[in-house]
């Protein structure tokens, strides 16, 4: 019998997409060290952009201007900046703070990944280029800039409830997942020498499934309420980011070392 819990009925519709993006070939193409790096320097880009989701939401459903006016339902501003603490003032495994971002930077150069393209990202944002310009002159992969793009089609929705879905159901529920593919290969093949990257995916598989997870789910909850429309909306982004994070993961499955055909 269908689930009248509308967050049991979206995990419902979007099983499938879930399950295509846990079981793709691009996990069990990482055969080497060279390969983890063009993984990491493909994947760096939704490790950032992610972070422009997050704000997205503080922006939209908190005060971040001055002077401060109490904005938004209390519950919500909770629980969005309980997510935003963790994500960008963690720590790291010496105990220090760094948002997840630079932890994946620093992961990057541990194993001797090519950190440029993300940097001229920055770089090109923080004088004003596009989000589009930038990544041109990051001269990312096409894959990588089909994902960001999407993603900011997304944010520039307009949308909260909108923005809130691609982050909950196109991220923070399926990472743990798709990360837990992930490591335990990594300390097998390549023990001791990934310490901060398997840290990162610990964290990540840790607090995006004990934590934050639930805090986005009540988001969404508080956003969508009785609003068909919006529950609607949010299947879509989802299922929408769920297609982009595969045709992400095909591109980075293309450039590794003995490529299959990858998922349609």
């Amino acid at each position: 019998m269908p689930s009248t819990d509308p967050i049991q009925t979206l995990h419902e519709q979007l099983a499938p997409a879930r399950e295509q993006l846990i079981s793709h070939s691009v996990y069990q193409g990482l055969h080497s060290l060279a390969d983890l790096r063009q993984f990491m320097e493909y994947h760096v880009f939704a490790v950032w952009d992610f972070m422009s989701l997050l704000k997205c939401l503080q922006r939209d459903l908190t005060c971040v201007t001055v002077p401060w006016v109490p904005r938004g339902n209390p519950a919500t501003r909770r629980l969005i900046n309980e997510i935003v603490l963790e994500e960008e003032t963690d720590v790291d495994q010496h105990g220090q703070p760094a948002s997840h971002f630079e932890l994946y930077i620093r992961a990057m150069e541990e194993c001797g990944a090519d950190t440029q393209p993300i940097h001229r990202l920055l770089d090109a944002l923080s004088v004003g280029e596009s989000v589009e310009q930038a990544l041109l002159k990051a001269d990312a992969p096409y894959a990588v800039q089909q994902f960001v793009l999407s993603t900011f089609s997304i944010i520039n929705s307009g949308k909260p409830h909108a923005v809130a879905a691609a982050f909950t159901f196109g991220r923070e529920d399926v990472i743990p997942d798709m990360f837990r593919h992930l490591i335990a290969d990594l300390r097998q093949r390549f023990p001791g020498q990934l310490d901060t990257f398997t840290y990162y995916l610990d964290r990540h598989i840790q607090l995006d499934e004990e934590v934050h997870t639930p805090l986005a789910e009540q988001m969404v909850r508080e956003l969508c309420g009785q609003d068909d429309q919006r529950w609607t909306d949010c299947r879509d982004v989802a299922a929408r980011c769920m297609q982009a994070r595969v045709g992400l993961w095909n591109g980075i499955r293309q450039t590794l070392s003995a490529a299959v055909p990858t998922a349609r």
